[in-house]
């Protein structure tokens, strides 16, 4: 009877990415999926905690999180059942800096991501990481092989893990490159030593799939809103200390206790005005003085920002005046994928909730500011900043809305948005829903709502329309489509999933059959105005692009 084992273990990098294992992803794993937002937070959290020391290998470690393999303790082969994330990521971050360094330290960069054949005996070179099958090749060849990250493919016509594969290689490319040779070296140093996972190997299939689902269950472990409880509750005296556990309590309950944990790192924010370095709890008691004050804290921030948090996520302000315009504006900050901008909102809200006319104002100049750095690709760590700033000047009581605030878009950022809006905004997979949103309903002058369970974004003029097809008729050459296809004049919105038959259906029978409803109309006013066109040629997208763009410029005022 075989005897299964299971084995776990603390790494840094370069004994991961070596001759003892040999990773591969298996064909079920969803595909590599990370995008420039997650790959961006990781270098920067990585260079944070390498900082600019001469010795990075004598460095504090710093943890990368955990993967799971299935694996015999005797062979290297590892397939990945949990972590091919980092896995991937990892290995496209090693591939760039070899293709950085000079020959000398390339070649032994390059060690950890290949593993050297023998010439003699005919062993080829086995790469450490394989991918799914279907992208194997596409990484080996584009990112794995050396000097291949210098001359990555465009990323138009790639698709799913591929696109992200090059995207994330030229994201990095590009910020590495801004580095000096010697801080890439120092970062190498500290990648391969100081940076560690935990390596969770099974010899079977079953022993491993249960590990992972234990160590992806949520249990109720204590969370960091529950240790700084225990702290601030604690300095009261005994016999106060029943009466604020039930306010605290009290507080939770009606947030959840997710979301009451998610308040915790924001009151954070609000105090330290920077990106997390260390953890939560030791930020908390260094940086939020007035948690030393225990029913200060309790009832004059923790209650005000609670109230104020509840308002935030569930977009129901309310006030006697500009409810319903405030609430707007918090769906619209809602549909970005990050939550860097709700510290400010809180603030606001808490401090300023009886002035619904500076709220409202507040609440859309933030708008403002959060889709345009989105727009103008700044990291999260740019937006981070940005964010610490503008609530250190509403703690000062600076003014807010004058041109040199914090709140407001530069002359720089207002051109990088203006010029992100002109390019393929289909292919900035991130924000084409939230901004198409956004216009939609800006054309419908508010009045448009948003309870489907589905919104999707379908192209009019289709990626790749049959050579036979009216479109080749507008659209004659492969050069007058790409300049149009993933442009925002040719997106429209959809209350249903995508149909790639449907897709490439003629403009007519595009309008009548996919397009509009069995009332003949659309639910969006995005889609209703393309439904009105008669013909889709280059003349209609010339000028629906202008009208878009300069609704789009009147609301943020970009020019």
């Amino acid at each position: 009877m075989t005897r299964h084992t299971i084995e776990a273990s603390e790494k840094p990098v370069v004994d991961i990415f070596c001759d003892k294992y040999v990773f591969r992803i298996p064909s079920y794993q969803r595909p590599y999926a990370w995008t420039t937002e997650q790959v961006g937070e990781l270098l920067d959290d990585i260079r944070t905690a390498c900082g600019d020391t001469d010795k990075p290998e004598d460095q504090s470690p710093y943890f990368l999180g955990s993967i799971v393999l299935i694996k015999d303790p005797q062979k290297p082969d590892a397939d990945v059942v949990d972590g091919q994330q980092r896995l991937t990521t990892l290995t496209i971050l090693m591939s760039v800096l070899r293709d950085l360094a000079d020959p000398h330290m390339a070649g032994f960069i390059h060690r950890h991501v290949c593993q050297d054949g023998n010439p003699i005996t005919g062993a080829p070179d086995v790469f450490r990481l394989t991918p799914r099958e279907r992208d194997a090749d596409f990484f080996r060849n584009t990112i794995q092989t050396q000097g291949q990250t210098l001359d990555l493919p465009q990323v138009e016509g790639l698709k799913d893990a591929k696109a992200r594969m090059v995207e994330n290689a030229a994201f990095l490319r590009e910020k590495l490159s801004a580095l000096s040779a010697e801080e890439r070296r120092r970062l190498t140093v500290f990648i391969a030593n100081r940076c560690y996972l935990v390596v969770v190997a099974a010899s079977d299939q079953e022993s491993a799939f249960r590990i992972f689902s234990v160590m992806n269950s949520r249990g109720l472990d204590l969370s960091a809103a529950d240790i700084l409880k225990a702290d601030i509750i604690g300095k009261l005296p005994t016999d106060q200390q029943e009466k604020y556990t039930g306010i605290w309590e009290t507080a939770e309950e009606e947030l959840g206790r997710e979301r009451f944990a998610d308040l915790f790192a924001h009151i954070r924010m609000i105090h330290r005005k920077q990106k997390m370095q260390g953890t939560l709890v030791t930020e908390f008691r260094e940086y939020v003085t007035t948690a030393k004050e225990p029913a200060t804290f309790i009832e004059k921030e923790l209650l005000p920002y609670a109230d104020a948090y509840q308002e935030i996520t569930d977009k129901a302000f309310q006030s006697h005046k500009n409810a319903g315009e405030i609430n707007r504006q918090l769906v619209h900050l809602s549909r970005l994928d990050n939550v860097d901008w709700q510290p400010p909102a809180l603030e606001a809200a808490a401090k300023r909730k009886n002035d619904p006319d500076f709220l409202l104002r507040f609440l859309s100049d933030l708008e403002r500011l959060a889709y345009g750095m989105f727009l103008a690709r700044k990291d999260p760590s740019e937006r981070i900043r940005r964010y610490g700033q503008l609530l250190g000047a509403m703690q000062k009581g600076e003014d807010l809305f004058a041109g040199g605030s914090p709140l407001q878009l530069t002359n720089d950022e207002k051109l990088q948005v203006r010029h992100t809006l002109n390019g393929d905004i289909y292919t900035i997979t991130r924000i084409r829903l939230p901004l198409l949103l956004r216009i939609d309903e800006l054309l419908s002058q508010g009045s448009a709502t948003y309870a489907h369970a589905v919104n999707s974004v379908e192209h009019v003029l289709p990626q790749n329309p049959k050579l036979d097809s009216v479109w080749s008729q507008h659209f004659p050459t492969e050069a007058d489509r790409l300049k149009w296809v993933h442009k925002l004049a040719n997106l429209v919105l959809l209350t249903r999933r995508k149909n790639s038959q449907a897709s490439n259906y003629d403009f007519a029978d595009k309008k009548q059959k996919y397009f509009s409803t069995t009332a003949g109309v659309s639910n969006y006013a995005l889609t209703s105005q393309v439904l009105n066109e008669p013909v889709w040629t280059e003349e209609v997208l010339v000028r629906r692009q202008a009208d878009l763009i300069a609704a789009i410029e009147k609301l943020w005022r970009l020019a």
